[in-house]
């Protein structure tokens, strides 16, 4: 079957190809511009099945229907209690975001157990995953890029400018740009460390999104880098309702 699996962000629409269950193409088009989906998709054959998480909002939804053949339903994914193996435990399932959904549902596949699933974008989510299959619970932080918008449009001092990583900062930029990396490598290395608490089991952290690099060389973890996690999850979500 083809499948075409489309993950909406607040930043960039990314999405995959995939035939008999395995990947033939995957790309990414600013969520700006949506209409620049359309040649990509008119590029390859005709999907079967159409499954797509979306996060940017009804307006974005809209504009992107416009961009999808006629030719199959699509399935706007809502996150579930239970699905692909995975039991959720958020307090009312629909709730959650389904591209955290999908990226627990592709990390259980790919890894098996225990893990932290981690998507650095715009925001970062950091979600716990036992070795039952279990989601225990995440949270929400605020990317590199708002952290460093808040401090220049919320202080007097703090205006936006270059700066690289350093355990030691001597100068502003690079203070700020440490300040938010370690902010988010502490967010996964404090969720990690509940989870081995919990579970009993040092846990894996699979990571994903546009600026996992930030943080993977800062984790004291095992660490997997995917790409693309939730078009994964959303690739066996599509595939279990074949």
């Amino acid at each position: 079957m083809n499948i075409l699996a489309i993950d909406i962000g607040n930043t960039r629409i990314k999405w995959g190809y995939a035939q008999a269950g395995e990947w033939l193409r995957q790309g990414w088009v600013a969520t700006a511009s949506p209409a620049d989906l359309k040649p990509e998709i008119a590029a390859m054959p005709a999907p079967e099945r159409i499954i797509v998480s979306n996060v940017a909002g009804a307006i974005v939804r809209e504009q992107v229907t416009g961009q999808l053949p006629n030719s199959c339903v699509t399935h706007w994914l809502v996150s579930a209690a239970e699905q692909c193996g995975v039991r959720s435990s958020y307090a009312d399932p629909a709730a959650l975001g389904p591209d955290r959904w999908a990226a627990l549902i592709g990390a259980w596949h790919l890894s098996g157990g225990a893990c932290v699933v981690v998507n650095v974008g715009t925001t970062m989510t950091v979600d716990a995953l036992n070795g039952e299959g279990l989601f225990l619970g995440g949270c929400i932080i605020p990317g590199a890029a708002l952290m460093r918008d808040a401090l220049a449009r919320d202080t007097a001092n703090l205006a936006l400018r270059a700066g690289q990583f350093s355990y030691f900062p001597d100068n502003t930029g690079d203070a700020i740009a440490s300040g938010a990396v370690n902010a988010l490598a502490g967010a996964v290395e404090r969720m990690t460390q509940y989870l081995r608490e919990s579970a009993g089991v040092d846990p894996r952290v699979v990571l994903s999104g546009g600026d996992a690099a930030l943080v993977e060389e800062r984790l004291n973890a095992q660490v997997a880098v995917v790409d693309n996690l939730a078009l994964e999850g959303l690739l066996h979500i599509a595939r279990q309702a074949e």
